[in-house]
């Protein structure tokens, strides 16, 4: 009885352990049938940790309560409607990474998901196995990030303008403009290409991770504001070139 009960104790650590290692995600869904099968399939093939939430307010109740890895977050919910989840969650963590899945094919909803600091974005109908492929993808990319901080070049002059892309700003004298998280990493491969072509199609699949017709109208909606950002100085232009990308001039 001893050897079985220390059999049982040391399996349970194990599993414990293997928990504690595990990716956490919070899922927030309203349909409880799809949230439950979403949930089953990552658990068991992504060998994730899903917390499933059934509106906002639970789901931010959760968030709070716990530390996640990854937020994947439906945006026509009662309660709380994952926007203004994604904004509250954005309020207390700017780092973790979050999924909007929406059933809406409007470009506005996709801009406002990346407005909203929002990493990626599904529409529904999607397969089960895209939304893992597009989690992996997310989880390998902060991987990789996180393990080459030092030889990544984060600090950019831009005319009169400094921009730092770790905290997201654009500084000039006293004004700083925050950024949003897709505004970022489009300026920071426009200023690592600085004077020279950063092609469409490099800059939709290093960003959105396809350069579908939805995300070439998203990226044009962040150029134009880039622009916005960095017209007092005349010096700066971000200019189109033809058939090929984008350029950003510097004089």
């Amino acid at each position: 009885m001893h050897n079985h009960t220390q059999t049982l104790s040391v399996s349970r650590i194990a599993y414990e352990n293997k928990l504690k290692k595990m990716k956490k995600i919070l899922l927030v869904e309203d349909d409880p049938n799809l949230g439950l099968l979403l949930q089953d399939y990552l658990q068991l093939k992504g060998k994730f940790d899903v917390v499933l939430c059934t509106d906002g307010e639970e789901g931010l109740k959760a968030f709070t309560k716990q530390a996640f890895d990854l937020c994947i977050l439906d945006v026509m919910m009662p309660k709380k409607d994952g926007f203004t989840l994604g904004k509250d969650i954005r309020k207390t963590n700017a780092q973790v990474p979050i999924i909007f899945a929406t059933a809406k094919t409007m470009l506005e909803d996709k801009s406002a998901a990346y407005d909203l600091g929002g990493d990626d974005y599904i529409t529904k109908p999607f397969r089960i196995e895209e939304l893992l492929l597009r989690i992996n993808a997310m989880f390998k990319r902060i991987a990789n990030k996180g393990g080459a901080d030092e030889a990544i070049e984060t600090q950019f002059s831009v005319g009169k303008y400094n921009f730092d892309y770790t905290t997201q700003i654009i500084t000039a004298g006293e004004q700083q403009q925050k950024l949003s998280t897709k505004e970022a990493e489009l300026l920071r491969l426009l200023c690592l290409k600085k004077n020279a072509v950063l092609t469409r199609e490099e800059a939709l699949l290093s960003i959105w991770h396809d350069d579908n017709y939805f995300n070439g109208r998203s990226m044009d909606v962040f150029l134009s504001k880039l622009r916005k950002y960095l017209r007092e100085d005349p010096s700066v232009e971000i200019i189109n070139v033809h058939g090929k990308g984008y350029k950003l001039l510097v004089n």
